[in-house]
C-alpha cells in the first residue's frame, strides 16, 4: 500500500508548493531524497552487547537494519581509536521514508517533553535539514522496559532543494513543527538588524573621516 504522506506529497503538496515558490515546471519542486537516522554510543560502542541493543531499538524505530558505523580517526580523550565501532546508521528511502515521516511527525515529536518546536537553523548551505532527539524512546516502537539505556538520535533529512525557503517550505508541508520565521527573511536568509548596520556605518565614517583628518595635520 503507497503511504499516505507519499500520496499528499504527489496530489497536494506538489501544486502548494508550486505557488508559494513561484515555480512553473513540478520537477523543479523541492523534495525528500532520503532520511538518514544515526546512533552514536562512543565508548559503549566497544560494548558488543550494547551495541547489538543500540542496533535492535534503531531497527525497530527505522523499520529497516541498519549498518555499524565506524570511527574515522582516533581521539585519546574520548577514548575511541580509528576503525573501531562507532554507533549505527541507517539510511530510508521511498516509501519507508515516507513512513518514518509519518510516525516522527505525528507520534514521536509530540510524545517530546516542554517540546517547542524544531529550529530553523537546521538548514545547512546544502539544504538540508538535521536535527537531534535526546531520548530515542519517545518512539512506540521501542519498548521501555527492554532499553538498557536511552540514547540519542541525530536524524538528517536530505532534500532535493534549491534554497533555504524551499526547505522551510516543504517540511512546513509535510507537518514538521518548526519554530516560526521570525528570523527569517525572503529565500530563507537572516532578517537583518537594520538598527545595529547603521550603527556600524556611522562608526565607520567617523574612523575614516578621524583617520583623514591624522593624515591632513601630518
Amino acid at each position: 500500500m503507497t503511504p499516505r504522506l507519499k500520496i499528499a506529497y504527489d496530489k497536494e503538496i506538489i501544486n502548494k508548493l508550486m505557488s508559494k515558490l513561484s515555480v512553473k515546471n513540478k520537477h523543479q519542486v523541492p523534495k525528500i531524497e532520503k532520511i538518514i537516522l544515526n546512533m552514536g554510543l562512543g565508548e559503549d560502542a566497544s560494548d558488543g552487547k550494547k551495541l547489538k541493543a543500540c542496533v535492535d531499538d534503531l531497527a525497530l524505530i527505522a523499520g529497516q537494519r541498519p549498518i555499524i558505523t565506524k570511527f574515522k580517526k582516533s581521539i585519546s580523550n574520548f577514548k575511541t581509536r580509528k576503525g573501531s565501532n562507532a554507533g549505527a546508521k541507517v539510511t530510508l528511502r521511498s516509501d519507508k521514508m515516507y513512513e518514518f515521516i509519518d510516525r516522527l511527525v505525528n507520534i514521536a515529536l509530540p510524545r517530546i517533553k516542554d517540546f517547542r518546536g524544531l529550529s530553523l537553523k537546521g538548514v545547512d548551505n546544502s539544504y538540508n535539514y538535521s536535527f537531534g532527539i535526546k531520548e530515542h524512546i519517545v518512539f512506540p516502537e521501542v519498548n521501555f522496559d527492554k532499553v538498557d539505556k536511552i540514547r540519542g538520535l541525530d536524524i538528517t533529512i536530505v532534500t532535493k532543494s534549491k534554497s533555504k525557503e524551499g526547505t522551510i517550505e516543504l517540511l512546513r508541508e509535510f507537518n514538521f513543527p518548526l519554530n516560526s520565521k521570525k528570523n527569517w527573511g525572503i529565500n530563507g536568509k537572516k532578517k537583518c538588524n537594520w538598527k545595529k548596520q547603521k550603527k556600524n556605518e556611522i562608526s565607520k565614517k567617523v574612523r575614516k573621516k578621524k583617520s583623514g583628518s591624522k593624515k591632513n595635520y601630518k
